[in-house]
């Protein structure tokens, strides 16, 4: 609906230039006044030399073209609507776009913890600057200290464990697991140290 209307409000705006340029009175009779250098200037046309007193045509100068334009017509008429200018100049704007920032996904990895049952690292991944997952890496898997392991691993790791829940290293003891959920909770820090 835009669009028809500005086409229209154009169509009108040049229209109405046309007719300005072309059927205003006494403008002829001015043109055949005028020396060569100031003939008008006929829309679509050229400019056309007049014979100097001689009687030898004026080549040397060179004809000129002009074509009106909706905007000169408008500002010369009176009566003319201003506002196709106006809304044309709005519309010609370039538009901006933005795109939203790519979030970026990282890997961080915390040292090596050694404690009583063994050694653990801690790897983080982070989307932007929030942690979307979390594991136990070098953990036992054998007897006790294996129990005790996934125990940890259940609580603290993964993408709906207690790391991602809390968003950081101050997370609850496992309880049997003392020593294990220390470590972790070391590595875990240092790894969020880094990123």
């Amino acid at each position: 609906m835009r669009r028809a209307f500005l086409a229209i409000t154009g169509l009108a705006a040049g229209t109405t230039a046309l007719v300005v340029l072309k059927g205003t009175p006494g403008t002829s009779q001015a043109a055949q006044d005028r020396p060569v250098a100031e003939a008008p200037a006929v829309p679509g046309g050229s400019a056309t030399p007049e014979s100097t007193p001689g009687g030898v045509t004026s080549s040397a100068r060179p004809s000129a073209t002009v074509k009106p334009s909706a905007k000169a017509g408008a500002s010369r008429t009176p009566g003319a609507r201003t506002s196709s200018t106006t809304t044309r100049a709005t519309t010609a704007a370039p538009r901006t776009t933005t795109s939203a920032p790519k979030v970026t996904t990282r890997t961080v990895t915390g040292p090596v913890v050694s404690y009583k049952y063994g050694s653990l690292q801690v790897r983080i991944t982070l989307s932007g600057g929030r942690i979307v997952d979390a594991t136990g890496l070098g953990m036992p898997l054998d007897g006790q200290s294996g129990l005790r392991s996934d125990d940890v691993q259940a609580r603290y790791s993964g993408s709906s464990g207690e790391v991602v829940a809390k968003q950081s290293a101050n997370l609850s003891t496992v309880s049997g697991a003392t020593y294990t959920s220390t470590a972790y909770k070391q590595s875990l820090q240092a790894a969020l140290d880094k990123a």
